[in-house]
């Protein structure tokens, strides 16, 4: 089954729709990589790949250590261009995508913003810049920003300086600057490393409301039992696909022995950073 059929018949079982939308960017395709292969020496980190995700998707990479989750994530931004193959973001070549607005990234490093002594409400409206460069904010803009702050529920933290929070406040911080960036696409990469457990349930309940508001969520991540308990769908990896499709079909196939060379389990953790 290629990419697109395969992103068909996911947005379909989602949507209870005979065919996935067909407007890149617009409803259809976010992201699609066609054969794509890339290496940093002569051996490739990730070979063959070919993929695609739709709009309004809950997509979650998973894979051992050192699998290529990271250098797939690169290659789907444009931040790596294939070395064969193709890569496109929003209907365009990923490469070449400068429409940055539409893309939201939250790192596993946003802890090092404990070290950044600024407020919350200055982190958030950075997410503006790609609309406004470095310029003053309109009245426009600063309500674009209270809103994110209220959708991630951290307008009471507004003026909280951003060394002052806890990690899940962080990252919450950090998905505002995405929203107030109006981006459709938020990608997350091993997002709630050292984030404690209690704010860890409630990172992903945000993640599902997003995901409810039409927003694309791609997420990397090593906690299989997270991945399994929300998203609709995963991708597991290690330098090839060994499964893409719905979670539930995943949880019952044997991908995850064969893609980990191990018995590792849902409710487990492969225990790597990326």
């Amino acid at each position: 089954m290629s990419a697109s059929e395969n992103m068909a018949r996911v947005a379909a079982e989602r949507n209870g729709q005979g065919t996935a939308p067909d407007a890149d960017g617009e409803g259809g395709t976010v992201i699609e990589l066609s054969d794509a292969t890339f290496g940093y020496t002569a051996a490739p980190v990730v070979e063959d790949i070919d993929l695609a995700i739709g709009a309004g998707e809950y997509v979650a990479v998973v894979g051992p250590n050192g699998s290529g989750k990271s250098t797939l994530m690169k290659l789907m931004l444009g931040l790596l261009r294939p070395d064969d193959g193709d890569a496109r973001l929003f209907g365009e070549p990923a490469h070449a995508f400068d429409d940055g607005e539409r893309v939201g990234y939250v790192s596993q490093h946003a802890s090092a913003a404990k070290e950044m002594p600024i407020t919350v409400r200055e982190v958030v409206k950075m997410g503006r810049f790609a609309h406004v460069g470095f310029g003053r904010l309109s009245a426009d803009d600063w309500r674009i920003v209270d809103e994110a702050l209220a959708t991630v529920g951290m307008r009471e933290f507004a003026d909280r300086r951003i060394t002052k929070l806890s990690g899940g406040q962080r990252q919450r911080a950090f998905i505002a600057r995405a929203l107030a960036g109006e981006a459709d696409l938020l990608v997350l990469d091993e997002p709630t490393v050292g984030v404690d457990a209690e704010s860890v349930e409630a990172f992903y309940d945000l993640l599902a409301a997003l995901n409810d508001d039409g927003i694309t969520v791609l997420l990397i991540e090593h906690d299989l039992g997270a991945v399994t308990d929300h998203a609709e769908r995963v991708i597991c990896l290690n330098r090839e696909v060994y499964f893409d499709g719905p979670t539930d079909e995943f949880v019952d196939s044997d991908a995850l022995a064969r893609a980990f060379g191990t018995a590792v389990g849902p409710a487990g953790s492969d225990g790597e950073s990326s």
